[in-house]
Formats: C-alpha cells, sequence, structure tokens
C-alpha cells in the first residue's frame, strides 16, 4: 500500500500544481474532482472510528498534443482514532489512446469481460469498428485488495465479439487465465450473447465455464419485453456455483450452488413515476427454497420531489422470513439546495444455530437505518454533502453514523 499511497499522492500534487482548466503542457488539458470526506462510525469492538479520506479524479487531456489521455482515481485514507484500519487505494490510473480502429490502455484499470472482471496493472489492446470482428487482449498483474500484492499475481486474457455477424445479435467469447504467486488459480471461458428485437423484446444469456474444475460456474438467461412504452415485463433464471482460487484451501471443500427465477413488471404512472413488482423464487441446496415479493413506487425527479417507497415479503419452510419497507424522499428547496430523509425497516425472524429443537431457539431480529441528508451548492463547481445515520438492530446496540463530504470540481 506504501506505492498506493505515493501514487494516490501523486495524483493529489498534479492537481495542485494544474487545479485549474487550461493548457498545462502544450495542448494538454487537465479537469476532475476532489472530495474531502470525514466520517465517525462505531466498529464492530465498540470504538468510534473517525475516518478521514482524501479522495482525487484526475483527468488529463490530449498530453502534450500526442493524442494520448490520461484518467486516474485514489484516495488517501486514515483514521484520527486509530480504532480501525482503513487503507488507502488506488482504483485505476491509465494511460489511453485511442485510433479509429485501436483503443490503447496502460496502467492500472477495471477490465470486465464474459469470462470475468479484474483490476490489473497492466496493458490493454482492443479493436474499434471492424466489419467482421472485433477483439480484446489483455495481460499484467492482477490487484487485489484483499492480500499483499506479489509480483507474480497475474492476469492474461482475451475476448472476441462478431457485431455485425447478425444485424441486433451482439455475441461475445472470452478466455481468462491467473495465477496466484505464480500458480494458475482461475482458467474461465465466457459468452455472452444479447440479441434485441427492436420495439418488442430483448433477450440474454451469460454463462462462464471453469476449466480447471470442468464445471459450469455461472449462467444466466433472460428476457425483456418493452413493446408498449408505458409497462415491460422481465424475466430471468440465474445458476451459480462459488469459485475459489485453486490455490486457496477453500477449493477442497464441496460447496452449494444457488439458483433463482425472477419475474419483474414495470409500470409507467406518470412522468417520472413508476411502479415497480417482483417475484423471486430462491432455489437453495442445504435449506428449504424461498419465495421473494417486492413492490415498490419510484419518482424520479422531474421538479422539486424524488424518492421511492418499497416493500419486501420473504418466506420459506425453514421459518426465516423477512417482512420489510424502504423509503426515501428528496425534495430540491431551491436550485443550490436539496435535503432528504429515508428509512429501511426490516423484520427477520429465523432460527439460531442447531439447538432448536431442544431449546426452541427462535429469534426475532428487527434491523432499523433512519437518515438525513443535504447537499448544498456552493457554486457550479464547489458543493458540501452532509448524512446523519441512526442505526439499530437486536444484536447490536444503538448507534450513529455521520459523513461529511466536500466536493470541488477543477
Amino acid at each position: 500500500m506504501k506505492t498506493c499511497r505515493k501514487v494516490v499522492g501523486g495524483l493529489i500534487v498534479l492537481a495542485c500544481i494544474n487545479g485549474v482548466p487550461g493548457p498545462v503542457l502544450a495542448g494538454t488539458s487537465v479537469y476532475g474532482r476532489s472530495s474531502t470526506v470525514l466520517e465517525f462510525y462505531d466498529s464492530g469492538q465498540e470504538e468510534t472510528a473517525v475516518a478521514a479520506y482524501q479522495y482525487l479524479q484526475l483527468n488529463m487531456k490530449d498530453i502534450a498534443s500526442s493524442g494520448w489521455n490520461f484518467r486516474g482515481y485514489g484516495r488517501l485514507a486514515d483514521d484520527l482514532n486509530d480504532a480501525v484500519d482503513i487503507d488507502s487505494r488506488l482504483y485505476y490510473a491509465y494511460v489511453q489512446k485511442r485510433t479509429e480502429s485501436l483503443d490503447t490502455k496502460i496502467g492500472r484499470q477495471f477490465l470486465v469481460t464474459a469470462a470475468g472482471a479484474s483490476l490489473m496493472d497492466g496493458a490493454m489492446l482492443a479493436s474499434r469498428g471492424q466489419k467482421v470482428v472485433d477483439f480484446k487482449v489483455y495481460g499484467g498483474g492482477d490487484v487485489r485488495y484483499d492480500a499483499e500484492y506479489a509480483a507474480n499475481d497475474l492476469v492474461f486474457g482475451g475476448e472476441l465479439s462478431f457485431p455485425h455477424l447478425v444485424k441486433n445479435l451482439m455475441p461475445k467469447v472470452s478466455y481468462l487465465r491467473k495465477y496466484d504467486a505464480g500458480d494458475l488459480s482461475h482458467e474461465v471461458i465466457g459468452l455472452d450473447l444479447n440479441y434485441d428485437w427492436p420495439k418488442l423484446i430483448e433477450t440474454y444469456v451469460d454463462t462462464q465455464y471453469s476449466v480447471l474444475t470442468e464445471e459450469s460456474t455461472y449462467f444466466l438467461i433472460g428476457a425483456k419485453y418493452y413493446r408498449d412504452p408505458n409497462w415491460s415485463l422481465r424475466a430471468d433464471y440465474l445458476y451459480s456455483l462459488p469459485v475459489f482460487s485453486a490455490t486457496s484451501i477453500y477449493s477442497v471443500f464441496a460447496v452449494d450452488e444457488y439458483q433463482e427465477f425472477v419475474l419483474e413488471y414495470t409500470r409507467r404512472l406518470a412522468v417520472g413515476l413508476s411502479l415497480f413488482g417482483r417475484y423471486t423464487h430462491e432455489f437453495y441446496t442445504s435449506t428449504s427454497d424461498a419465495d421473494v415479493y417486492e413492490l415498490g413506487i419510484e419518482k424520479i425527479r422531474t421538479d422539486k420531489l424524488s424518492g421511492y417507497v418499497a416493500v419486501t415479503y420473504r418466506q420459506d419452510d425453514d421459518g426465516q422470513d423477512l417482512q420489510g419497507i424502504k423509503v426515501q424522499a428528496k425534495y430540491l428547496v431551491y436550485t443550490d439546495l436539496q435535503v432528504g430523509a429515508g428509512a429501511h425497516v426490516d423484520v427477520l425472524e429465523r432460527q439460531i444455530g442447531f439447538m432448536e429443537d431442544q431449546y426452541g431457539a427462535v429469534d426475532d431480529t428487527t434491523s432499523q437505518r433512519y437518515w438525513v441528508d443535504m447537499t448544498y451548492n456552493f457554486t457550479r463547481k464547489t458543493s458540501v454533502e452532509l448524512k446523519l445515520e441512526s442505526l439499530k438492530s437486536d444484536f447490536w446496540d444503538h448507534s450513529y453514523r455521520g459523513r461529511a463530504r466536500f466536493n470541488i470540481i477543477f
């Protein structure tokens, strides 16, 4: 993390030196966003953390008139009260050049393919606008925040897409290979298909196959009917099997697969106002299946008010039932001031441990979260965000969490 601190610190120094729009080098413009955040909350050890963050998003366009651009985003972090460990992080920092036929990225970047996703320190080449097939190839260090980053943690892969093979069809085939401390840990083949009948229905299929374990680990198939602009209907089936690194001890343990079927209906009631209903059937291997019902209404801000109200009911034969409600509202008092409030209240009834038959141990757990927030714009480029939360549950004492964020756009 020392390297991360140096890089993020370097980004901040650049921002301070070139903190106004305009040419820095010949033909180069610098712009971005800085956020200074201070928050407090109680840790699991019942200590109060006072976390301080300095976020910076920095962009440099057409560096020295070369056609290369730079994008970076990271944070410096520390707990002023020494109650918890908070890491500084570099989320991405890369240079990029785009031509009519090729996209080149070098540096820390987030990759998403049909075979999986990864944060990588390396290089990526992707073709653009080809008549038959587009390609993407990449390779470099596999960045992990949950463990030490070693020089021989590597990731390689590629993707082929065929945008003009069939009209309205977008097929993608991907390959991903990862190494943990020099040993092969993941090898995955992915397939992504998306076909759209214009103004009628969209269908999609995503699947991943683990070459190392010789099994399908992810499969999603679904369709969305949207012929009428005032309502839509979506149906999904999902299969997922957890995959551990082949170098991890957890890879030798049996894991349960998870499946679910989702049916969702959305109705447009008025401009910016919509109603949705969702039914989910959850399939489990070691416990009973569950049925989940959700109903809600959402208001997108078209004038002053925005927010949502949603209720959830979950039931299974093991008695782990959930009844919850979520409410949020935001109001634009005037152009530069927005205030809001909300509440998430979930009631969960569940059986604790394996002693239930002997002791009848059934617990009623209520989780509550209430908050108020405010956003004020001092100018078009400076703003402050404030939020105060009240948290409570039967397993945790009542606690508060507060956050203040000061933003500068440059």
